[in-house]
């Protein structure tokens, strides 16, 4: 890089004292995370993720009321992954230059304003505003996975990472429970408005408890950082390599999550969306369950763990095919895609993370530029091959990805293997 950061970190466990100590970033990593910082920052992680995709389980209601095709809705999902793509790269690589306790809070109250403009939408370019407003916003979980990285001692780094990514996987699932009980209760709308008042409440937990961590980078622009993003991931070929395998799970995960409430809300199943919401629980089990893959990272597994859990991305296909004809297998194929997308992510963000300490926000949104675009992808396309194919056609698309992200990690298996020595 052009320029070299010096980074002095400040720490005051006592957020709202104005008083602290000046330690070094070396000594702020040789300190325990508390566990009830760990699961709070799990909390506002997976609450933050949930927005983008409180819409995927209505998308058959908002179809209706905004006249938008079916064969098009999933437009809505992917303007929140663009948007999303686009915070990755604007937003959290601040998270290396300024105070990332201000920055996180500050995006989140932010955030509540996106919210209460999509709950309130009159017409569909409202609605698209604030999805878009509410996609670039939710970028602040990787702040807060960047933050805790930083905060965490080497030997529990995976395990707090993973604990958090957690958070988000889970967040993103329970978004399709409580989204279909809400909108059965008290329509599609209540659902912004519900989280833009979680939202203020996990503000105020956070003003309270977060540590509060100055970075002071020396000789380093906006634009500069920016432009570092770029040079850190050409010169780092792990970071590359997972970022691929990113795009592929993500990518896999959305042509699930985007097309499934179509042909459960229609005959011969007609679900509610209670019902259909409800397959998110399946998939938090996955989550769970993939929740230990950071820890199997630290402990030098993090090949063997994706090799193993990106093939039951693929076996689970050949559950998920039955959607129409037995609910269970569908069920135990979501427990299984979303164990292997959880325990992949992981381990490609316990591995990126150790790389560079003084780099990790932008590590970060390098990454996981590359995990919103294949969001984007799945989105649009498995409602668009949906509409043409129906049901079988999302399944063979899915398997697809699966087999060729199965194919590339393969391929660069031995490469990925001599970057981390």
């Amino acid at each position: 890089m052009e320029a070299e950061e010096k980074v002095a970190v400040h720490v005051d466990l006592k957020a709202n004292s104005p008083q602290g100590t000046i330690v070094t970033s070396d000594s702020v990593r040789g300190s325990h995370m508390p566990r009830y910082a760990t699961l709070l920052f799990a909390a506002a992680c997976g609450l933050s993720a949930a927005n983008i995709y409180f819409a995927q389980p209505v998308l058959d209601k908002l179809s209706s009321e905004f006249s938008i095709d079916y064969s098009i809705i999933g437009i809505l999902i992917t303007i929140t992954q663009i948007f999303y793509a686009a915070g990755l790269l604007l937003l959290v690589p601040l998270g290396d230059l300024l105070n990332q306790r201000r920055l996180i809070i500050g995006q989140m109250l932010v955030s509540i304003a996106a919210l209460l403009i999509v709950g309130t939408a009159s017409s569909g370019t409202a609605l698209f505003a604030g999805l878009a407003l509410v996609g670039l916003l939710a970028v602040v979980t990787q702040t807060i996975v960047a933050f805790a990285a930083t905060m965490a001692c080497p030997a529990e780094q995976g395990r707090v990472v993973g604990v958090i990514t957690s958070g988000i996987v889970i967040g993103i699932l329970l978004a399709r429970t409580v989204s279909g009980i809400l909108t059965d209760i008290a329509g599609w709308r209540s659902i912004y408005l519900v989280s833009a008042a979680l939202m203020f409440l996990m503000v105020c937990a956070l003003f309270r408890v977060m540590p509060n961590v100055e970075r002071r980078v020396q000789s380093l622009s906006y634009l500069q950082l920016l432009r570092s993003v770029f040079m850190l991931f050409a010169q780092e070929r792990i970071v590359r390599i997972r970022a691929i395998l990113a795009l592929l799970i993500f990518a896999d995960f959305s042509i699930l999550w985007t097309s499934l409430v179509l042909p459960l809300s229609v005959p011969p199943l007609s679900l509610s969306h209670t019902a259909i919401g409800a397959f998110g629980l399946a998939g938090v089990a996955g989550a769970l369950a993939a929740a230990h893959a950071g820890r199997l990272a630290d402990r030098g597994y993090g090949q063997r763990t994706t090799g193993t859990a990106l093939t039951l991305l693929l076996v689970s296909w050949l559950l998920i095919c039955y959607a129409e004809r037995s609910l269970f297998a569908l069920a135990i194929g979501i427990i299984l895609l979303d164990l292997a997308v959880q325990a992949v992510h992981v381990t490609n963000q316990s591995m990126i993370l150790s790389l560079r300490t003084e780099a990790r926000s932008r590590l970060t949104a390098g990454y996981m530029v590359f995990y919103s675009i294949g969001g984007a992808i799945g989105s649009v396309s498995s409602t668009h091959i949906y509409a043409r194919y129906g049901w079988d056609g999302v399944c063979l698309l899915g398997a697809s990805v699966s087999a060729l992200a199965l194919l590339f990690w393969a391929m660069t298996r031995r490469a990925a293997a001599a970057a981390l020595k």
